[in-house]
Formats: structure tokens, C-alpha cells, sequence
């Protein structure tokens, strides 16, 4: 049987902010059903990224997370804006929120953090030869404390599950292949 795109029917916006705007879809699932109430959530798309330091340290981003209520040992990353390429982004975010410039930057994953639900896109980037340049930028609400860890501290931590936010151990594990951490 062959897998075939939905045809959208209509689109309805309950919600429409900044961060998240959350639309209900009637589609025809093209198997002579229709759905009438997909929910989806469009959020900007995110860049993230496996940031070494020039003397091979992995830089990882320690903040509270209101939605699980937690504090969350994670990579560093953020929402990509306007026109800006991911690339451009993440050289931004890493800047803003490590003081940090790197002289390397490879796209090494493309992940939707929910395609079911979701239509944003992640991209993960390795990141190598970081120098600190200068203190954070932060947004106004970003209060994060940055941490190096050593490339076998990282690998322990994700085996002790002490990375909780999935996209960020996702990405650890495709950098860390890449550097031939992982084999």
C-alpha cells in the first residue's frame, strides 16, 4: 500500500503568539476518511549545538524549564530568527548565551522534535575551536550558568540520564559519533 501525503481541507488559528500559534486542520486522510480536528502546533524552527572549546571541552547550558519544572543540564541553542540562516543562528545563540565564537560549524542533524504535532525543524550543529570572547548576552528572561565537561564526563552524564531534554541528547549522540567519541 502506498503512503500518501494528507490533502488540508481547511485550517482554523485558535492560538497565534510569538512562540507558538496552534492551528485545527480538517484533512482528508486520502483513505476515504476525514479528519476534522488535527490540532498543530507551529513553532519557530531551533538551532542547537555540540560546542568544543579549543582545548576539546564540551560546553553545556544549566536553566530552569518552566514546562517540566525542572532544572535542565542541556546544550546550547535557541530559536532561529527572522531571515537569519541556521548557521547564522547558532554562531548567535552560542555567542549570547556562552560568551563563546568558534572557528568551526557543521551541520551534523536535521530532527522535527514532533512531527506528528509539531511543524518546526531542529538543526544540530558541531561546533569546534571555542574561545570565550566575551560575558553573556541573555535575553531579558534567559538566566542559564555554563558548565565544560569533558567529551567522557558528557558520555557519562548521558548514561546516567542526566541530559532530560530529548532533542539535546540526540544531538550529544550524533556529535559525539562525529568525534569519534562513540564507535
Amino acid at each position: 500500500m502506498e503512503i500518501l501525503k494528507w490533502k488540508t481541507l481547511s485550517s482554523k488559528y485558535l492560538v497565534k503568539e510569538k512562540w507558538a500559534t496552534l492551528r485545527v486542520d480538517t484533512c482528508d486522510l486520502l483513505n476515504g476518511q476525514v479528519k476534522d480536528d488535527y490540532y498543530v502546533l507551529e513553532y519557530p524552527n531551533w538551532v542547537n549545538a555540540v560546542a568544543l572549546t579549543a582545548e576539546n571541552k564540551m560546553i553545556l547550558v544549566r536553566q530552569y524549564r518552566h514546562g517540566a519544572d525542572i532544572i535542565s543540564l542541556e546544550i546550547p541553542g535557541g530559536v532561529i530568527d527572522g531571515d537569519e540562516t541556521p548557521e547564522m543562528a547558532i554562531k548567535r545563540e552560542l555567542l549570547e548565551e556562552t560568551g563563546y565564537s568558534f572557528s568551526g560549524a557543521e551541520l551534523i542533524s536535521t530532527a522535527y522534535p514532533n512531527p506528528a504535532t509539531a511543524t518546526n525543524v531542529t538543526y544540530t550543529y558541531l561546533l569546534t575551536g571555542g574561545i570565550k570572547i566575551q560575558d553573556q548576552a541573555l535575553d531579558e528572561h534567559e538566566i542559564l550558568e555554563v558548565e565544560e565537561y569533558s567529551v567522557e564526563e558528557v558520555k557519562q552524564l548521558l548514561l546516567e540520564n542526566k541530559i532530560a531534554q530529548a532533542l539535546h541528547s540526540t544531538a550529544l549522540f550524533y556529535g559525539l559519533i562525529k568525534i569519534g567519541a562513540l564507535k
